[in-house]
This record gives structure tokens, sequence and C-alpha cells, in this order.
């Protein structure tokens, strides 16, 4: 079985988004695993940003060019433009200050790729309301008091903090537990209520710096 048979599915559309070639900043890039799957697949110009050690390191050792940092600070130490896409994989709800951190994006790669799990999707509704506890599935999988996830949103949520940040959504792929991508022409309810994770490529409007 080859690697990309057996790679996650959000990670496999995220790489779709991307054009060959280019330059990528990948934003929490844990443990490499999207930064190689884009150098095997898309041929692309891919650096890492990651926050733990140990990340670092595994990276290192797959020989990805990556170095530790803070997405909510050191972003702000990259030019304008200094990547065609900059991508934050699954991390958006570990971030502290998420609006920051993406108008941090959008100001330094022509294009963002985020994904992240949903808050919405009916699972998560469905403990919150019946058992009265904070939900663990397959997408947050963690206890709440041992969840580096701190700013949970739901894709409604994520759609309007595009807006404030005065972007536009060139494509958005939401999918179900079973890994299924919703169709397109569904209404925004129905990707908030079924979607377990969603993917959104995004730029600037008019092509102007946000």
């Amino acid at each position: 079985m080859s690697r990309t048979e057996t790679t996650r599915i959000d990670l496999l559309l995220v790489a779709g988004m991307v054009g060959n070639g280019a330059r990528v900043l990948d934003v929490g890039c844990g443990d490499g695993e999207l930064l190689r799957l884009l150098s095997e697949t898309r041929n692309v110009d891919a650096r890492g940003v990651e926050i733990s050690q140990k990340g670092v390191n595994d990276c290192v050792a797959k020989g990805l060019s990556v170095v530790q940092g803070d997405a909510d600070v050191d972003l702000a130490d990259y030019p304008d433009d200094g990547f065609d896409y900059v991508i934050l994989s699954q991390t958006l709800q570990a971030t502290r200050k998420p609006r920051r951190v993406l108008e941090q994006m959008m100001r330094i790669g022509k294009r963002a790729i985020v994904s992240f799990p949903n808050f919405g999707h009916w699972r998560v509704r469905w403990q919150l309301a019946v058992r009265g506890r904070m939900p663990i599935t397959e997408n947050l999988s963690y206890p709440w008091y041992e969840t580096p996830n701190i700013h949970f949103c739901t894709i409604r949520d994520f759609v309007q903090l595009v807006e404030l940040v005065d972007a536009k959504i060139v494509r958005a792929v939401a999918m179900n537990s079973a890994g299924a991508q919703i169709r397109v022409n569904a209404p925004w309810w129905a990707w908030n209520l079924f979607g377990e994770q969603a993917v959104f490529l995004l730029e600037r409007k008019d092509g102007r710096k946000v």
C-alpha cells in the first residue's frame, strides 16, 4: 500500500488545493506528514513552523525544512507575499488569537488553506444536549482537561471570520464522519450539521493586502 493510500483524507484535500511548484508555509506542521506529501506529490518549496520541539525533531529527521515557532507570535516576522500558500491544518482551534493568525496568513501568503474540526457537527451537539458533557469524537479526541484546543468553532463561525478579515472563499469542502464530501450545493446549515471537518481555500479580495 502506497503512502498516499494511507494518508488522512483532509491532508489529501489540502494537497490537492496547492499548485505545483508553489512556495508553501505549513503553520503548525506537526510531524511533517503534510509537508512530505506536498514535496512528493506537488514538487513545492515547502517550509514549516511547529511549536513543539518533538515535532521539529521529527520533521528534521525526515529532511524537511522546519523551524520552531508560535503561530500567534512568529508569523508577524514573515514578509508580505512571502509564500504562494500558507496552510493551517487542524491547528486554528489551538491558537490563542485565531483572527489575528488568519490575518497574518493572508498577509504573507497569496492564498491560505485552513482545515479544522467542526464543533457544530450533530454528534457534538448530541453529546452536549443529551449527556451534558464536553464531546469527544474522532476529530475532537481529547478530554476537556487535556485538550490543546482553546477556540472551538463551527463551519458557520469560520465563514463569518473569513468575512471579518475581508477575504473570500475560493473553495470549501466539508466531510462527514466517513470522510465523504458533502455535496457542494448543500446549504451552510447542512454543512454545519453534518460536516465533521472542513477545508477552506481563501484568497484576498481584489488582490489587496488584508
